[in-house]
């Protein structure tokens, strides 16, 4: 058995909360911004837990209202062991990363530069296409670690992103994302790591790559804020799972 993490426990104390508060079928939940003061954790960690109990069939979301208790009986739903929490998984995907695209700077190549143009020209045809898969965006991640030119950080980088697409609660966060304006940010994020790596500069192409996992996580944030205002609570839709 793996070792718990951290919204595991953050997930068990919110049911404590539950039980305290004598919440039932149809209560709403306190805010998260409240749960987080209460549990003195961040919001990003509430946000994972909560993303938990909806998977277990704790909570569920009702249209343009919040989270509610579901009529599940507690424990219920399918059990999540093991997964990485999406905003856990993209801290370290900015650590990593940035270090990686720092050292590619040093050792990219012609070739490298090619191929990376030729991979945000997909990016870019994908979007215009309305194309939901991240394709591109996963080459254009893996090809920055080839022009390491060391085998071991690719693998690094393809275990971040495969780790990524075995994740329930990944999946379940993205089924609360409906618009893809912001794919086009994430574009220009790639332009300015390309630049940097084409100037040979390590320094920028690190913060430039820091910037663009710092960017994608707080748009992840926003956008799958069910508290606010503007969010379509409709877009929570049950993600099928896979074998």
């Amino acid at each position: 058995m793996g070792e718990r993490r951290q919204y595991q426990d953050v997930a068990r104390d919110i049911q404590a909360i539950i039980r305290a508060e004598a919440l039932s079928t149809g209560d709403r939940l306190p805010p998260e911004r409240g749960l987080s003061e209460q549990l003195g954790v961040s919001r990003s960690l509430v946000r994972e837990a909560l993303i938990l109990l909806e998977i277990e069939g704790v909570v569920e979301v009702r249209k343009g209202s919040g989270i509610y208790i579901s009529d599940t009986p507690q424990g219920s739903g399918a059990p999540v062991r093991d997964d990485i929490g999406p905003f856990e998984l993209l801290q370290s995907r900015q650590l990593i990363e940035s270090e990686i695209a720092g050292f590619a700077a040093r050792m990219v190549t012609k070739n490298d530069i090619l191929r990376l143009r030729e991979t945000l020209a997909r990016e870019r045809a994908e979007l215009e296409q309305g194309d939901p898969s991240h394709d591109g965006d996963r080459a254009f991640h893996r090809q920055i670690a080839e022009a390491t030119q060391n085998s071991v950080l690719v693998d690094v980088v393809e275990e971040l992103w495969r780790k990524r697409d075995q994740s329930p609660m990944w999946a379940r966060l993205h089924a609360r994302i409906f618009e893809t304006e912001y794919r086009r940010a994430w574009l220009d994020d790639h332009e300015a790591i390309l630049a940097a790596l084409q100037a040979r500069n390590p320094e920028a192409a690190k913060a430039a790559m820091g910037r663009h996992l710092g960017n994608v996580r707080e748009t992840l944030m926003l956008l799958s804020d069910v508290e606010d205002p503007a969010f379509d609570g409709y877009l929570f839709e049950p993600v099928a799972q896979t074998g």
